[in-house]
């Protein structure tokens, strides 16, 4: 009985380690830089498939894009509530801050203030004049907050 109890979990350890190297050969029969005799070199992608660019679910690549958006998202609603606070409140509603002196207080939070400013534009929480902006150039262009996002 005890000689059972002992082989018990060596036969459940062979066998997850089995399940484990199943898979991975699996993987690497469809993975297209593959040294395995077998596997497809040329994956058939068609660009109507729902998954076409996307990470594979569950992996850590997707886990990892998510993490990103979810910290870029984040930076979006951080940058925005700067400018609620620091900006000058206008009739319409909205708030106006100028680049140079939204630069000199987000230099302290971030170092990617301008990444950050088209992004949050791209969410239509923010509108500026030209496609970017540059320190020094555009101190005075005006940023104009235009809808307050939802803290998380």
């Amino acid at each position: 009985m005890e000689q059972e109890m002992d082989e018990q979990p060596l036969t459940n350890r062979v066998q997850m380690w089995q399940k484990r190297a199943d898979d991975h050969k699996e993987k690497q029969l469809i993975n297209p830089f593959s040294d395995w005799e077998g596997a497809s070199h040329r994956q058939k992608l068609s660009k109507d498939d729902e998954n076409y660019g996307r990470p594979v679910s569950g992996s850590k690549t997707e886990i990892r894009g998510k993490q990103a958006g979810e910290q870029s998202s984040r930076e979006v609603i951080s940058l925005c509530y700067v400018i609620y606070d620091l900006g000058k409140h206008q009739e319409d509603g909205s708030y106006n801050i100028t680049f140079g002196e939204l630069f000199e207080t987000f230099l302290m939070i971030s170092n990617n203030l301008v990444g950050t400013l088209l992004r949050a534009r791209k969410y239509k929480f923010v509108e500026f004049e030209g496609e970017m902006l540059y320190q020094g150039r555009d101190e005075e262009k005006v940023i104009t907050l235009r809808t307050l996002p939802e803290r998380p």
